[in-house]
């Protein structure tokens, strides 16, 4: 583990790190400087390290600037900053349902990352957090789709992380969603979905495999219109994009859906067609204390107008 940070979080996040490798003292370093090394460890061009060093970015343990002339040093520990793309605002607000001393509750938008990753850094749910609440250990203890709106529990400080998110992974939680599809009649509702669903890294698509069931999805119909209907959905068990596999299973794939029945390509900053789900009501009883917890999103999913 590496010491404490000597930088301040920046945007809701904390610096990272990197360690220069240990090394055999009786060989010589392979490089001459820190900044030589820095070059091979962070960047493609040395012009980028050289920036940062030129603008004190990089600092050492006790929060002082490396130049970069310093003689390498093995297991050395550099803090920084990363750079930062410009990211598209995502419209509409992370509201709070629930706050005390362990947990927080937020109302998702549609369009908001849960956590920090790849193009959605500074638009994700955690960061946006950190810096409104001033909590710096703030963090998710599960995660909702990028698309998903609706109720994301997280946990104010790391001493709590592991209790709240052992909820979840024991499958403790009751979760509710509801979600718009075409209106089948040839389906009898309530019914339940199986299948065994297999998510490989790299892929955008969950495969449905013949094999014996792993993910299982109770649905009934609230409400039918125009060919459309609201469905509350609860899924029994917590594969990735299972409640979309299994719609998409049905034949009645998801209003808004960009991955099924076919990947559509949607760019960064087009909020025109949020996904029709929404993490509508999650329960469980605090695994702290006992206390029977209910929490349930404010938001709506509406019919699309004629």
């Amino acid at each position: 583990m590496p010491p404490k940070s000597p930088l301040p979080p920046r945007h809701g996040l904390q610096a990272a790190w990197v360690r220069t490798p240990d090394r055999d003292p009786s060989s010589p370093a392979p490089w001459s400087t820190m900044r030589n090394w820095l070059v091979e460890k962070l960047a493609p061009t040395p012009e980028e390290v050289d920036e940062l060093l030129a603008a004190g970015q990089f600092v050492d343990d006790r929060g002082r600037p490396w130049t970069g002339r310093e003689p390498y040093r093995p297991h050395t520990f550099v803090w920084f900053h990363r750079t930062l793309r410009d990211e598209p605002e995502v419209p509409g607000e992370l509201t709070v349902l629930y706050r005390d001393e362990r947990i927080v509750v937020f109302d998702k938008p549609h369009f908001l990352a849960t956590i920090p990753r790849g193009r959605h850094v500074v638009q994700s749910a955690v960061v946006k957090a950190r810096e409104a609440l001033g909590l710096p250990e703030l963090s998710a203890a599960h995660r909702l789709d990028r698309g998903t709106a609706g109720v994301l529990l997280m946990t104010t400080e790391r001493r709590w992380r592991a209790p709240y998110q052992s909820v979840f992974a024991e499958r403790l939680a009751t979760k509710t969603y509801r979600a718009i599809a075409p209106d089948d009649p040839r389906l009898a509702f309530p019914l339940r979905v199986e299948s065994h669903l297999v998510k490989r890294v790299g892929t955008l698509q969950a495969e449905t495999l013949d094999a014996p069931p792993n993910a299982f999805t109770d649905i009934d119909v609230v409400e039918r219109r125009g060919g459309l209907a609201l469905y509350e959905v609860r899924p029994l068990t917590g594969k990735t994009h299972q409640i979309r596999a299994h719609f998409h299973q049905l034949g009645i794939p998801l209003l808004g859906d960009p991955l099924y029945p076919d990947v559509t390509e949607v760019e960064i900053d087009d909020f025109s067609m949020p996904l029709s789900l929404l993490a509508y009501r999650l329960e469980f009883a605090d695994p702290v204390d006992g206390t029977p917890r209910r929490f349930t999103s404010a938001r709506q999913l509406h019919f699309p107008t004629p």
